[in-house]
C-alpha cells in the first residue's frame, strides 16, 4: 500500500513536482504541449470575457488545486475552472488549495491521455459536485458535455457549447472553437 498524503503535503511541495492527489496518492504530471496550451487559454479568454461582461465570477487556470474530497484527500486540477460569484464567499484562503469544488471544470485531452483517466477526472468532480465540466478533445474535434453522470452531451463543429445554468446565456459556436487562426 502507497504511503498516502494529505492535500496540506502536497502543497508543501510546491512547484518543484507538479501533479494531482488522487485518493492520498500523488500523481506526478508532466507539462503540456502546445496545442493544450492554446485551448486552454483560448477558453479561459471567451468564458472569461463573458464571465466579467456578466458578473457572474471568478475564472482559474491550469494548475489551481481543488480540493474535491477528504479521508484520504483528492486535489485535482482542471485546465480552466469557474466558481460562481455567489459560493467565494465559501472560500477562506486563497493561496492554498482551493477548499470547494468549482461549478464549471474543464479538461483539454492532451495526445498522450487515455480516455479512462479523463473519464475518472469527470467522475470525481461530478462526485464533489461540479455543476458541468467539459472536455475538449482537439483532435476529433469535439466537446463532452456532462452535467450529470446521465446527462452526457458530445458537440461536434455544427453545435453551440452553452453554459446552462452555470453560465446563463453563454453560448460559442464549438466550430470557432476548433477554427485554425
Amino acid at each position: 500500500m502507497p504511503n498516502l498524503m494529505t492535500a496540506e503535503e502536497l502543497l508543501q511541495l510546491g512547484d518543484d513536482r507538479p501533479g494531482e492527489l488522487i485518493a492520498g496518492e500523488f500523481i506526478p504530471m508532466s507539462p503540456a504541449g502546445g496545442r493544450h496550451g492554446k485551448y486552454a487559454i483560448l477558453i479561459g479568454r471567451i468564458v472569461g470575457d463573458y464571465v466579467e461582461d456578466h458578473e457572474l465570477g471568478e475564472i482559474f487556470g491550469a494548475e489551481t488545486g481543488f480540493i474535491i474530497s477528504h479521508n484520504p484527500d483528492t486535489v485535482r486540477a482542471p485546465d480552466f475552472a469557474f466558481i460562481a460569484k455567489e459560493r467565494l464567499a465559501l472560500i477562506s484562503e486563497f493561496d492554498e488549495f482551493l477548499a470547494i469544488p468549482p461549478d464549471l471544470a474543464v479538461e483539454i485531452v492532451s495526445p498522450n491521455d487515455r480516455w479512462t483517466r479523463i473519464e475518472e477526472k469527470v467522475q470525481d468532480y461530478l462526485r464533489a459536485g461540479v455543476r458541468l465540466v467539459w472536455v475538449i478533445n482537439p483532435k476529433t474535434k469535439t466537446i463532452h458535455v456532462y452535467q450529470s453522470f446521465s446527462e452526457v452531451a458530445v458537440l461536434t463543429l455544427e453545435d453551440q457549447l452553452e453554459g446552462g445554468e452555470v453560465l446563463p446565456g453563454f453560448s460559442v459556436a464549438v466550430g470557432s472553437i476548433f477554427s485554425e487562426k
